[in-house]
C-alpha cells in the first residue's frame, strides 16, 4: 500500500491517535468516510448543465449600443 510496510503504517496510525486523541478519532474517520463517498458520487454523476435564460427580466435586458 503506497510502498508502506506494516511498521510504517503502525507508526502513522499511532501519530494520528496522538494528534486527534481517542475521543475524536471516530468523528474524524466518519467525516473522512463521508468525504470519500461524496467524492466517488461526484465522479459517477454527469456534470450539471445550466439552462437558465440569460435575461428573464425585461428591465434587465438593456439594448446594446451607444449610451445617450
Amino acid at each position: 500500500m503506497f510502498g508502506m510496510g506494516f511498521g510504517e503504517l503502525l507508526v502513522v496510525l499511532v501519530i494520528i491517535l496522538v494528534v486527534f486523541g481517542a475521543g475524536r478519532l471516530p468523528e474524524v474517520m466518519g467525516s473522512l468516510g463521508k468525504g470519500v463517498q461524496a467524492f466517488k458520487k461526484g465522479l459517477r454523476e454527469p456534470p450539471e448543465i445550466d439552462v437558465t435564460p440569460e435575461a428573464a427580466d425585461p428591465a434587465a435586458a438593456k439594448p446594446k449600443g451607444p449610451e445617450a
